[in-house]
C-alpha cells in the first residue's frame, strides 16, 4: 500500500491498532513497585483525569511545506494551551533537537509534557541511541522544573526491525496481518528490546517513565512508573481492567476517531478508507463527513476514562498536514484523519507555504471539556 497523502504518524497509529492482537499474550505482566494509583473502574461519581490533552507529531512531511517548523510548532502549542485548554501534550516523533524544542516550548506554556521518541526503520542500536539522547534532553527539562514524563517509545513491534520479518514498517504490517511470523519469537524479541529500552531510558532520565504499548500488548511494567496504552477500542472498562489491577497509574496515551459517520466502529482502522493507487488518492465508498460523530465519540470516551479513574487521556491527533480537507468528498482525505483540526491547503493539489488549519467540532467540544480541568496529581 502506498501511503502518499497521509502522514506517517496517522498510518502508524492505524497499523498499530490493526496488529495489536498479534503481540497479546493474555493479561499484562505483573507490575512491581508503587501502591495503587490508577484504581479500578469507579462506581460512584466520576473522578477527574489528572491530565487530559492531545498528541502532537514532530516529523517530516510528505511535502516540503508540511514538515515540522519551529514557527508552526509555536503557533500550534499556543492553540493547544490557550484555545483547547489542554493540561498536557504528548510530543512524539523523531529528531532530537526538534523533539526537545517542541517539548520545551510546551513546558514553557505551562503544559505537562509526555516526550516520546519514535524512530523507525533503522538498526536497533540507532533507535536506542536516539532514545538515550532524547532522554537526556528530557532530564535537562526535568531538572529545570518542567513536568515531563519520558516514554521510551511506541509499539516496538512496528518500529524496530528484527522483531517480525520486514525491511520497513509496511512489510512488517503485511507480515503481521498475513500471519507470517512466529508468535513466540515475536514476544521474546519484543520483550528483550523493551527491556533494553527501559534500561537505556532509566540510565539517562530520573523522572517518571513509561512505554506507549498497544493496549493488549504483553509488557513487563516493573521498570516503568506509569502504564500507557494506545486504545482505539470501544470497551475500555473491559479491555483496560487488567492494567488497573497492576497498582500503577494508567494513561491512555492515544485514542481517537476519524471524521466520517461510523468511523468510531472502525477504530484504529479508520484511516484505511483511501485508495492510494489512484492519482490523486480517493476516498473509497460513499462515506459521509461527520465532525459531529467524531466529537461525540471523543467526549464520550473521556467521560468513560474519568469514570474508570484513569490517570490521563490524550487524544490522537492534533493536526495531520498531509491529509487535507477538500470540498469534493471523493478527495477529502481529512475523512481518514484522526486530527481535531482540518488541514486546508493553498490549492487542492499543493499545500503551499500558506496552508493552515481550522478547528473541527471535536476541537470545540474538547475545549469545553478541558476548560478549568487543571491537574491535581503528579507521578514520581
Amino acid at each position: 500500500m502506498d501511503k502518499r497523502g497521509i502522514s506517517r504518524a496517522t498510518f502508524l497509529a492505524g497499523a498499530g491498532a490493526a496488529v495489536a492482537a498479534a503481540v497479546a499474550g493474555g493479561a499484562p505482566a505483573a507490575a512491581g513497585g508503587s501502591a495503587a494509583a490508577g484504581g479500578s473502574a469507579a462506581k460512584g461519581p466520576a473522578r477527574r483525569l489528572t491530565h487530559r490533552g492531545v498528541c502532537y507529531g514532530v516529523q517530516d512531511g510528505d511535502h516540503p511545506a508540511t514538515g515540522w517548523t519551529a514557527a508552526r510548532m509555536r503557533t500550534d502549542l499556543r492553540a493547544i494551551a490557550t484555545d483547547l485548554h489542554a493540561s498536557s501534550v504528548s510530543v512524539y516523533g523523531s529528531g532530537v533537537d526538534r523533539l526537545a524544542a517542541t517539548a520545551t516550548e510546551a513546558a514553557e506554556r505551562g503544559l505537562h509534557v509526555w516526550l516520546q521518541p519514535r524512530l523507525a526503520d533503522v538498526p536497533p542500536a540507532d533507535i536506542l541511541d536516539h532514545l538515550a539522547e532524547t532522554g537526556r534532553r528530557a532530564e535537562q527539562m526535568r531538572r529545570q522544573g518542567a513536568r515531563v514524563v519520558f516514554s521510551v517509545g511506541c509499539e516496538f513491534v512496528l518500529f524496530v526491525p528484527g522483531i517480525v520479518p520486514g525491511d520497513d514498517v509496511l512489510e512488517r504490517v503485511r507480515n503481521l496481518l498475513a500471519g507470517n511470523y512466529d508468535p513466540a519469537v515475536l514476544r521474546r524479541r519484543l520483550a528483550a528490546f523493551t527491556g533494553r529500552a527501559a534500561r537505556t531510558g532509566r540510565s539517562v532520565f530520573h523522572g517518571p517513565m513509561t512505554y506507549g504499548a498497544g493496549y493488549d500488548e504483553e509488557v513487563d511494567w516493573s521498570p516503568f512508573d506509569l502504564i500507557s496504552a494506545n486504545y482505539y477500542g470501544d470497551r475500555p472498562e473491559r479491555d483496560l481492567a487488567p492494567h488497573l489491577r497492576l497498582g500503577k497509574p494508567v494513561a491512555v496515551t492515544e485514542f481517537g476517531c476519524c471524521t466520517y459517520a461510523g468511523a468510531a466502529a472502525d477504530g484504529g482502522m479508520g484511516w484505511n478508507v483511501v485508495d492510494y493507487d489512484k492519482d490523486p488518492p480517493e476516498i473509497v465508498g460513499d462515506l459521509v463527513r461527520s465532525e459531529r460523530d467524531q466529537a461525540r465519540f471523543l467526549t464520550g470516551q473521556l467521560g468513560r476514562f474519568e469514570a474508570m479513574g484513569l490517570y490521563a487521556a490524550l487524544v490522537y491527533d492534533f493536526v495531520t498536514p498531509d491529509a487535507p480537507h477538500r470540498r469534493d468528498p471523493r478527495y477529502d482525505l481529512d475523512l481518514a484523519s484522526y486530527s481535531i483540526v482540518r488541514t486546508i491547503w493553498d490549492t487542492p493539489a499543493d499545500p503551499g507555504p500558506r496552508w493552515h488549519w481550522e478547528p473541527k467540532l471535536a476541537f470545540h467540544a474538547l475545549a469545553e471539556r478541558f476548560t478549568g480541568a487543571a491537574g491535581t496529581r503528579r507521578p514520581g
